[in-house]
């Protein structure tokens, strides 16, 4: 059933009702505004009051339910009672780096050292070496973790079985028919998973933090606390909030509990290197869902891509606050240059993503690696199904990054070109990928893919409509409303934030912005106005739309309420996604 009559928007989408949000077509009474919210998210009845105050132990399996957990667990254990040197071999993006992280902390609190290694996104590439292996055991470790890789590492991990150190991995991304050889693969996207397969959304440090429940579990079991106090698992949500958004997993189920109490340990500012970062993103209040995306996220990130690898796990884990404030800065500053770099990336690789093919593929010579991920991400965004961005290196060796739409399993496709013989390297989940081309390979990769995924990107394309909770007058938009609508969150993937229409509205000015933003007051029939705004969108036929309104033509827009709270009190404004003509 479409909204407002709506078939197709100035962006030549049609509207419709989310699931069960027709009731809320006239505005939601203060009462049922929650209830209608989660059930509109496919929260069963049954289930309204666990979905409403999302909390650990509300949604927490039994870790034992996943392969090799207790296999894993006994082996930690053994490393801690015996004091043995363990190493943990993370990912250079968020997810990583706090996976990293929490390990590093829970097993410092039980009295090791651990060591955290990040490798080199250029020089070593993504997931575990094994001349880094081979050379962490050399050094002393008896016990490596990987975090957040080392599903697909195979030979890595068998040059650190010759060299007789023990490697436990705990990851996400999808598994091949079969596993690489390691004392214990915990990840519930195992093709042999059973009773963890539901929790195949989880990020990696949703996966570490289970494994730390495990761990210190099983301590318990053999008395190692009897004259100890247990580690404080809790306290590092903030962690495991942080990765499972920057990481775009869906919240639901037990991602909703990890973000919901995550941000409430994070606005207690117990970690001195998070709460630097927030400083440093120059946030003044507790952060929200949004901010873990947006500005924590990439800052951490920025690491990884342009900087030292190993700065988000030296901040997240430092006990000094003047150090925590260096390394946020010099995050802070590697941001910035980031998107210099990606600015021109993505210029370049919009020119060359071609219009005649279901995934879209950009491929330069000399683009930083540290970016594609991100202009993936935007080129998805721009045309509407999935993109991958390649960086060629002198040698003909290319590194890429994609990014799907939903329906379309990215990952298992290009798991696949792997087995294919197509790529030198490659796995990833359903929205996400990263792959290892030759450069001569890359049409073979592009016809692959489209041979593969053609129906489904179709599918995907036919069934794309804007979904919308409730219309609203212009009026309505108001900061007690924004209020109340957070008590249905977190939002994110897997679990969006309400939509709005409002208006009927006209255009009492527009102007252009910042990077191609557009800026806008509108009025509604009884002459209350509303602030809107339509990001990256000053060239698009919406910001074309918004700029260039008569003053007596009237226009419906469809966005996301966001509280400005900029001024001397909060108020509503629009995050607008697209329009439509009202007259």
């Amino acid at each position: 059933m479409t909204v407002l009559g709506v078939t197709a928007s100035i962006l030549g989408q049609p509207w419709r009702w989310r699931a069960l949000a027709a009731d809320a077509r006239d505005g939601w009474g203060a009462d049922d505004l929650v209830t209608q919210l989660l059930l509109a998210r496919g929260c069963p009845r049954e289930a309204l009051d666990q979905h409403r105050s999302p909390s650990i132990r509300g949604f927490m399996p039994d870790p034992s339910v996943f392969r090799d957990m207790d296999r894993a667990a006994d082996r930690l254990a053994d490393a801690v009672m015996g004091a043995e040197q363990v190493a943990i071999f993370g990912d250079y993006d968020v997810d990583g780096a706090t996976s990293a992280a929490l390990m590093v902390l829970i097993l410092r609190d039980l009295g090791l050292a651990p060591r955290a290694y990040i490798p080199d996104r250029i020089e070593e590439g993504y997931g575990p070496s094994g001349p880094a292996l081979v050379r962490l055991a050399r050094e002393g470790a008896s016990l490596i973790l990987t975090v957040d890789c080392g599903a697909q590492g195979f030979d890595a991990l068998e040059a650190a079985r010759v060299e007789g150190v023990d490697v436990i991995v705990a990851d996400h991304h999808q598994c091949a028919s079969t596993l690489p050889h390691a004392h214990a693969v915990v990840n519930p996207n195992r093709l042999d998973e059973e009773g963890g397969r539901e929790h195949g959304h989880l990020a990696a440090v949703g996966v570490c933090f289970l494994l730390c429940a495990a761990l210190i579990r099983t301590l318990r079991t053999r008395g190692f606390f009897a004259g100890r106090a247990e580690p404080r698992l809790l306290d590092h949500l903030d962690l495991v909030a942080l990765g499972t958004v920057a990481d775009v997993a869906q919240l639901r189920g037990l991602n909703r509990a990890f973000v919901a109490q995550g941000l409430k340990v994070m606005a207690q500012g117990r970690n001195p290197g998070m709460a630097a970062l927030i400083e440093a993103a120059r946030l003044t209040r507790a952060p929200t869902c949004s901010d873990l995306g947006f500005a924590l996220g990439p800052r951490i990130n920025a690491g990884g891509r342009v900087g030292r690898a190993d700065l988000g796990v030296r901040l997240l884990t430092t006990t000094d606050p003047a150090e925590a404030r260096a390394i946020a800065l010099e995050l802070d500053t590697l941001n910035q240059d980031r998107r210099v770099i990606e600015a021109g990336v993505q210029e370049a690789a919009e020119l060359l993503a071609g219009s005649d093919r279901r995934v879209a593929i950009a491929a330069g010579l000399g683009w930083h690696p540290g970016v594609i991920g991100i202009v993936a991400g935007r080129l998805k965004e721009k045309l509407g199904r999935p993109a991958i961005v390649i960086a060629l290196d002198a040698a003909g060796v290319g590194k890429g990054s994609g990014r799907s739409i939903p329906g379309v399993d990215l990952g298992q496709a290009v798991l696949a070109a792997k087995e294919a013989g197509i790529l030198i390297a490659g796995g990833g989940h359903a929205m996400a990928a990263g792959l290892t081309v030759a450069a001569d390979r890359i049409a073979d990769l592009s016809n692959f893919l489209e041979e593969r995924l053609a129906n489904a990107v179709e599918q995907s394309n036919e069934g794309r409509a804007l979904l919308v909770d409730a219309v609203l007058a212009p009026g309505g938009v108001h900061p007690e409303l924004v209020t109340a609508m957070e008590a249905g969150g977190p939002y994110g993937t897997g679990w969006p934030a309400p939509r709005l229409a409002a208006g009927p509205v006209r255009v009492i000015r527009a102007d252009i912005v910042g990077t191609n933003h557009v800026r806008c007051v509108v009025a509604g029939n009884d002459g209350r106005s509303l602030k809107a705004m339509a990001f990256r969108h000053a060239e698009t036929a919406l910001g074309l739309a918004l700029l260039g309104a008569a003053p007596h033509r009237k226009l419906w827009l469809v966005g996301r309420a966001k509280l400005d709270d900029w001024g001397s009190k909060p108020a509503a404004e629009l995050h607008v996604e697209d329009a439509a003509w009202a007259d």
